[in-house]
């Protein structure tokens, strides 16, 4: 089931502005009931203000009238084509750790060492998560830091064994075709 936007905002609007049962916000906010009834003591949420979901298009008033009226009844979402019309999102990058972001001039050097012809600045860069000016920097000698060793970015964890596979065959394979 689908849930408004700001579901405890939501909540406290509905306890504040009508006479829905506490299982009807409830179910209608993905909460539990009795967090909408420490709502409506006000316990939780202290200080938050009410997200009215009326005026945000996710309910109409003729449906709270209809669920004040019959309590056994569930508060129903209006269906957005825009929400629901959106595609797919991309994959984000990946996330890497403090601890880690110290390591990358190692594990570039380590694969400018190993495959200096093979990878590209913008490969290396990819399989780092880094950025290409790094690269050109540390493949250059001009890094602000002097890099004096090296670590593999498998074991530090920038990347797999299988994406330093997949890249490596990729670039071997666009050289075959240009040779033949």
């Amino acid at each position: 089931m689908k849930y408004p936007l700001m579901p405890k905002a939501t909540a406290i609007w509905l306890v504040e502005n009508t006479s829905l049962t506490f299982k009807q916000i409830a179910e209608f906010c993905g909460l539990h009931e009795l967090e909408v009834q420490g709502i409506a003591d006000g316990d939780v949420a202290v200080g938050m203000r009410g997200y009215n979901p009326i005026d945000n298009n996710q309910l109409t008033q003729e449906e709270i009238k209809r669920c004040e009226t019959d309590t056994n009844t569930s508060l129903n979402l209006i269906k957005s084509s825009v929400i629901e019309d959106l595609p797919p999102r991309k994959k984000d990058t990946k996330y890497t750790p403090l601890s880690l972001r110290q390591e990358k001039p190692y594990a570039i050097l380590w694969l400018i060492k190993r495959y200096p012809t093979e990878l590209t600045s913008s490969q290396i860069a990819k399989l780092t998560s880094s950025t290409k000016n790094t690269v050109e920097a540390i493949r250059n000698g001009t890094y602000r830091e002097a890099v004096l060793e090296t670590k593999s970015p498998m074991d530090v964890g920038l990347c797999s064994y299988k994406d330093l596979e997949k890249t490596l065959n990729r670039t071997r394979s666009k050289k075959i075709d240009q040779e033949s």
